[in-house]
């Protein structure tokens, strides 16, 4: 086997190097169902035939489009970028308006669906999508062709040879996929990935991840998004069996019943893990109550490599002897560390998670970076809590003057897809200019601040970093998401949604009478409580940067209603604009 250098060789590699028959493992009808290294490389190859039989060719776009992920994903990723075309992954989650404009911007000629709802977006726009000639769906669906009519029209293997032909012109350097960012301000950007750019990275990052054939990974962030993508392709070369969870909803149960070794997390799933189980720990009683919160308490004064000393590395055994171990059971019993990225993790978590001997090692990249500039790993001492790594190999990082992170490498990104304008102004004398506020410590470790187009000055010219009041305030219990607001304003304030789930069970306790959520962002118990919250938070900031008023919002802020993009991040100007009438009563307009 020659060394991985094109997306489609990783399954190669792991059929010669660690053979699996649990390569992916997809939940069908309540029943777990596996597929073989060897059978993953077949229907790969069939749906490859069986789209040449279609006419597709290279450089032709596809897209694909699940609610989850599963195993004819991968297949149908392989099988497209076989024949040289393009992969073009799309979030189930954005707007028909979206989903018209990246289908036409992208001249996909088919697209693959997982199921109904995904199907009914692309037939309300289908005669709005001008080169779409058919769309095929995972599920069964009375009203779309079933996916097996590609595989079946590659069932004959006469035109294996043209399909040797066409892989072996595909290029390490050739365009392997456009990802349409979810941008928080205006019209997707299709972002120009080669088979190098992804290659290099996943190769970079499987040095750092201490794991091997057999261990198990379980796969629920969207395969659409750069970062678990490159994961996947990390752990097919690694040989892990990848189990792809339900969804968010079944996440607990999949856990499980899979027992993963692994899995990649975002920030927000963290919080809410870690919110059930102070949840449980509340409703204890007695001395098991009181070891608890005691396992709590030290847990968030965790430091990594024991450099609290022997004292605190008794302490912290006995925590885990009576405490930690029933949270590592809860979640499977197996895992032996998370990655996570797409925004900043809380320390505490960073500190409680590693205490309970499932680490959260932070990374951090950008869909334009493939996507890792920096990973965290537990060996070599390369975990800090807070930190986001150390530069990953063959990636160059320098700080710029004003504190943005420039990088440079193989695995930047082409450009931006029919964009030479925008795709000039993030790269400058060949550096990325990733927008992120940053600086490198003593031993190399990367530390984001800010995002560069997010801080704002006050009426009073004094600068603002909005994310770090908001991971503060993210601490608290009863604030689920948070916006802070300023600009060109006499001082910084806050839209808050509050975690209502949390805020009932609190007002029970209290024998506070709440009906619903226009109760609580009214009620004054509530304001007066989540201001002492705001006051702890605001110890840590400077006097001009300080949180001097906020407001409740009713609604609980989505993807699907527009306050947040498919990757979580906030839809600032969406969100000031839904709750205009509020930012006004803070300011006095």
């Amino acid at each position: 086997m020659q060394k991985v250098t094109r997306l489609f060789d990783f399954p190669y590699y792991q059929l010669e190097k660690n053979p699996l028959e649990k390569a992916l493992v997809t939940k069908y009808d309540g029943k777990w169902e596996a597929t073989s290294t060897q059978k993953f490389i077949d229907r790969a190859n069939a749906l490859s035939r069986g789209l040449l039989r279609l006419g597709v060719k290279p450089n032709d776009k596809i897209a694909v489009i699940s609610s989850t992920n599963r195993t004819e994903w991968c297949i149908c990723d392989i099988g497209i970028l076989q024949v040289g075309a393009q992969n073009v992954p799309i979030y189930p989650t954005i707007s028909k308006d979206d989903y018209e404009y990246v289908l036409n911007h992208s001249e996909a000629t088919y697209c693959f669906v997982s199921d109904e709802e995904v199907l009914q977006k692309i037939l309300a726009i289908s005669g709005k999508v001008k080169k779409l000639k058919d769309v095929y769906s995972f599920d069964r669906l009375s009203n779309c062709n079933h996916w097996t009519e590609v595989l079946e029209k590659g069932e004959d293997t006469s035109n294996q040879e043209e399909l040797e032909e066409k892989k072996a012109n595909v290029k390490p350097e050739d365009l392997a996929t456009l990802i349409y960012t979810s941008g928080t301000t205006g019209r997707p950007k299709g972002v120009m990935l080669s088979h190098d750019n992804i290659v290099s990275n996943a190769l970079s990052a499987q040095q750092r991840i201490p794991l091997g054939p057999g261990d198990i990974a379980l796969s629920f962030l969207p395969l659409c998004h750069i970062f678990e993508r490159t994961f996947s392709y990390v752990g097919q070369y690694l040989g892990l069996e990848i189990h792809f969870a339900e969804g968010l909803d079944k996440i607990s149960d999949n856990i499980k019943e899979v027992h993963p070794d692994f899995m990649t997390v975002v920030p927000r799933l963290v919080e809410k893990v870690f919110d059930a189980i102070i949840a449980k720990g509340s409703a204890l009683t007695g001395i098991k109550k009181k070891l608890f919160f005691w396992a709590v308490e030290l847990g968030l004064k965790f430091e990594p490599y024991g450099k609290n000393g022997w004292w605190y590395e008794k302490k912290l055994g006995l925590a885990r002897k009576l405490i930690f171990s029933k949270w590592k059971e809860a979640l499977g019993g197996n895992l032996q560390f998370m990655a996570s990225g797409s925004a900043a993790l809380q320390p505490r978590l960073g500190h409680v998670f590693g205490a309970s001997g499932m680490p959260i090692m932070e990374c951090y990249g950008l869909t334009e970076t493939s996507p890792g500039v920096s990973v965290s790993q537990i060996e070599n001492n390369g975990w800090k809590i807070g930190k986001v790594g150390r530069v990953m190999d063959g990636v160059e990082v320098k700080i710029a003057q004003d504190g943005e992170i420039l990088c440079k490498g193989p695995n930047i990104m082409m450009g931006y897809y029919k964009d030479p304008e925008k795709t000039a102004e993030v790269i400058k004398d060949g550096y990325f200019h990733t927008g992120d506020i940053g600086e490198i410590d003593e031993d190399g470790f990367l530390m984001i601040t800010d995002r560069k187009k997010e801080m704002f000055k006050t009426s009073g010219g004094k600068y603002v970093a909005p994310q770090l009041l908001e991971n503060k305030l993210k601490q608290s219990r009863f604030v689920e998401q948070v916006m802070v607001v300023g600009e060109g304003e006499k001082m910084p304030a806050a839209l808050i949604q509050p975690n209502f789930e949390f805020l009932y069970e609190w007002a029970n306790r209290h024998n506070i009478t709440l009906s619903e959520n226009s109760d609580i962002i009214l009620n004054e118990k509530v304001i007066s409580r989540i201001q002492d919250e705001i006051d702890v938070a605001n110890e840590d900031f400077a006097k001009w940067e300080k949180v001097k008023q906020f407001r409740l919002t009713p609604d609980v802020w989505s993807i699907d209603d527009g306050h947040m993009t498919p990757t979580m991040k906030l839809r600032r100007k969406i969100i000031k604009e839904k709750y205009i009438d509020l930012y006004n009563g803070i300011y006095g307009h």
